[in-house]
């Protein structure tokens, strides 16, 4: 439910989203009734970019499109990324130049700044409680439970807290 809020989004959504491999959580995914799905800040930046498409009117077929291009990137690329919309067809722009491009060709209606919504989803997240990555420690034992490798949300978060 964290990722739902943190992006604006329902719970059907997201589960539709991951059950037709729209958008799959990368850390953990459901493995039967009563898991959880647990997505990377990463993950949560391309829900919102999806939710901004779909908003925007893109039909479902180009934000799949649109959304391999951006998985084949890491975090730090991502930020650097503009996405430019006709409405049709999802246009991928790296610096100021080539937005100005495309729009002087008359193709962009509206764009996406994915540095935009990495800020978004960071103001949304410092608003809701943590979860654990990890599966809870048994009853009687006082440790806290570590989290899962590669979960960036809880690094950034120990880094918050740290300073």
């Amino acid at each position: 439910m964290t990722a739902c809020q943190a992006v604006g989004i329902s719970y059907r959504q997201l589960d539709y989203w991951a059950r037709t491999t729209l958008v799959v959580p990368s850390i953990r995914d459901a493995s039967g009734s009563g898991t959880q799905r647990l997505y990377s800040f990463r993950d949560l930046v391309v829900l919102k970019v999806v939710k901004r498409l779909l908003d925007a009117g893109v039909s479902l077929q180009n934000i799949r499109r649109a959304i391999e291009t951006l998985r084949s990137r890491g975090v730090e690329d991502l930020a650097g990324i503009t996405l430019i919309s006709d409405g049709t067809t999802v246009y991928e722009c790296r610096s100021p130049e080539e937005v100005v491009d495309l729009l002087q060709g008359g193709q962009g209606v509206f764009g996406i700044a994915i540095g935009g919504a990495f800020k978004e989803i960071q103001g949304s997240l410092s608003h809701l409680p943590a979860e654990q990555a990890s599966a809870p420690q048994p009853v009687g034992t006082n440790l806290p439970a570590e989290p899962a490798a590669g979960d960036e949300l809880a690094a950034r978060r120990a880094r918050r807290r740290a300073g």
